[in-house]
């Protein structure tokens, strides 16, 4: 999908609701330029073949640069694959490379706010460090165009989770203070083409759910994050109410920063003993050996048809039959 002169998207469905309608992997660059990827889609073989072949079909081109959002694994599992598949230079954000421990090549280079990346052809690429969804959460902007790729930081058919709400909402008042802004390209869902009206409305959105939470708060005795979620998010899908409860949980630590609640110690669950723990540990890895295993016989199967195409069928005739003009 063409969004700029120098702006594609390959828009990947997804079925997660955490992700609604697409995970998005977007290409930057014009012909005879570098070619850069943001973000490139979780460590799963759709993604790859997805981007392989839009790649092959709708590029006809190759990546220079892969670059990443943030760390989260949706958007930085395929680096890697990347870099050893697709030959592109991978480019990490500088405070998030500790956080892609195993899944980054050994050779990276890294970004940092206020740094510009030249693709030449006139694409220059702006980094803008936008903390709040993670701690190494950044944005990506191309002012002469417009356009601003903001991963999870901003989402295009929702509000996102956010784990640090003070940096987050700065976050969200730097973008939109950005000059000659017209397109925003998250990280999940639709394409935003009302950037400012927008981030306004998440600006506002977290107004409004802190008032609801001291709301819920002022009707008498305290609540846990969870009590005070089911009353603040009555209507969302019950597969996001941990998420939900993370944001819940993100503005009492804040209002409690500011010293306009308080808090009252919980009693943690005793920790799982040693044992336990290197069972859990154990079992988790003889899931992941049957998974490699399932994933290479998958492989092995997927090749051999594809070597029987190449190969009469031996396994039908003792003697195939055999033709001669008359």
């Amino acid at each position: 999908m063409q969004i700029t002169p120098s702006v594609r998207a390959a828009m990947v469905p997804d079925e997660n609701p955490q992700h609604p309608g697409f995970t998005s992997i977007y290409l930057v660059g014009r012909k005879g330029g570098q070619s850069l990827a943001i973000d490139s889609g979780e460590a799963m073989e759709r993604y790859q073949w997805f981007l392989r072949g839009y790649l092959a079909a709708v590029e006809q081109a190759e990546i220079g640069i892969a670059t990443i959002t943030h760390h989260h694994a949706d958007h930085s599992g395929n680096l890697k694959w990347v870099k050893e598949q697709l030959g592109a230079e991978v480019t990490v954000p500088e405070n998030g490379r500790a956080l892609l421990r195993g899944r980054i090549p050994a050779q990276v280079n890294t970004v940092k706010d206020g740094d510009v990346m030249d693709l030449g052809g006139g694409v220059r690429v702006q980094v803008i460090a936008t903390p709040g969804h993670s701690v190494d959460s950044v944005s990506y902007y191309i002012e002469d165009e417009g356009v601003l790729f903001t991963g999870d930081t901003l989402l295009g058919s929702s509000t996102t989770t956010v784990r640090d709400l003070g940096p987050y909402r700065r976050s969200l008042e730097r973008l939109l203070a950005l000059p000659n802004l017209k397109v925003i390209c998250p990280g999940h869902g639709r394409i935003v083409n009302d950037p400012r009206e927008r981030l306004q409305m998440y600006i506002t959105h977290r107004n409004e759910r802190e008032a609801q939470i001291l709301q819920a708060l002022a009707r008498g005795k305290p609540l846990t994050s969870w009590e005070i979620m089911l009353q603040v998010y009555p209507d969302v899908n019950p597969r996001l109410h941990r998420s939900a409860d993370g944001n819940v949980r993100s503005h009492l630590a804040q209002l409690e920063e500011e010293g306009r609640v308080r808090g009252f110690a919980g009693t943690p669950r005793r920790p799982a003993s040693k044992k336990k723990l290197e069972r859990d540990r154990e079992h988790a890895r003889a899931q992941d050996r049957v998974i490699k295993q399932a994933r290479k016989i998958e492989t092995d199967r997927r090749r051999a048809q594809i070597r029987a195409q190449e190969n009469p069928s031996t396994s039908e005739w003792l003697e195939p039959p055999r033709y001669q003009v008359v």
